[in-house]
């Protein structure tokens, strides 16, 4: 494995302050949470979802951040089909019980469904993704060399294997935590590892002393190491989007 299954570390976190300024609605036949795209949608992020889905609050007030700092299309998809899990009411033996609902080759499916979909509606000259924990291993699937996504984000991902990971050959930035049991310092190293050995692929990991997994979601802003840990991953994603974004 490259990274460890969701566990209790993905139970922890912050509810964030704030009003969202998307919209909930249904696109390329998905529920899903959108931001910017007023004025084109020739650049779109998709933002493939932790355990607590397109709804949940944190999650798309870092759309509304991504739309406002890049002026792309931010889209949100429903990746879990409806059965997202309540943030504050979960516990371990939830997410065991939750987990199976969610096989790999069917969570797969809806995202290659989706991606397919928004390309033969929109055709954007530029196709970027973010994973957060759940997401970043579906992200993955979609980083190689025919995969939909031109540049990726994984944030603390969680249950990649290597073989996923070995298959990258799209630009990719990680962002980790120092305290993390899911994408642990020896993955975290084993990653670092494959990433060296793919010849000419562009990658970074950065690594945020003080905060735990989960942190660039569900961090607790009270604490300044930890939002200025959020805060500053947000903007190595924003970067990492413009430096690859075409050139006309």
């Amino acid at each position: 494995m490259a990274s460890n299954p969701p566990g209790e570390c993905c139970i922890r976190g912050v509810l964030h302050e704030g009003e969202t300024t998307g919209e909930e609605t249904k696109t390329f036949g998905y529920n899903s949470y959108v931001a910017g795209g007023s004025n084109s949608k020739d650049k779109v992020i998709v933002i493939l979802t932790d355990i607590y889905g397109y709804q949940f609050k944190n999650t798309q007030l870092i759309a509304d951040q991504l739309a406002k700092r890049t002026g792309y299309y931010v889209v949100v998809p429903d990746i879990l089909n409806g059965d997202a899990l309540t943030f504050g009411k979960v516990s371990p033996e939830i997410i065991g019980e939750w987990l199976p609902r969610h096989p790999i080759q069917g969570t797969k499916d809806i995202i290659t469904d989706y991606l397919t979909n928004l390309k033969k509606e929109l055709n954007p000259s530029y196709l970027a993704g973010i994973g957060y924990c759940f997401g970043a291993k579906y992200l993955f699937h979609q980083m190689t060399a025919d995969g939909f996504f031109d540049v990726g984000v994984g944030a603390h991902p969680s249950f990649a294997d290597e073989d996923e990971v070995s298959a990258i050959r799209k630009p990719v930035l990680i962002s980790a935590a120092e305290k993390d049991n899911i994408f642990t310092a020896e993955l975290r190293h084993k990653t670092e590892s494959i990433f060296s050995s793919i010849e000419g692929l562009r990658y970074q990991i950065n690594l945020f002393g003080g905060v735990e997994h989960g942190f660039t979601i569900r961090s607790d802003e009270n604490i300044p190491a930890v939002r200025y840990a959020k805060n500053k991953a947000l903007s190595d994603h924003v970067y990492w989007f413009k430096e690859f974004e075409p050139t006309k």
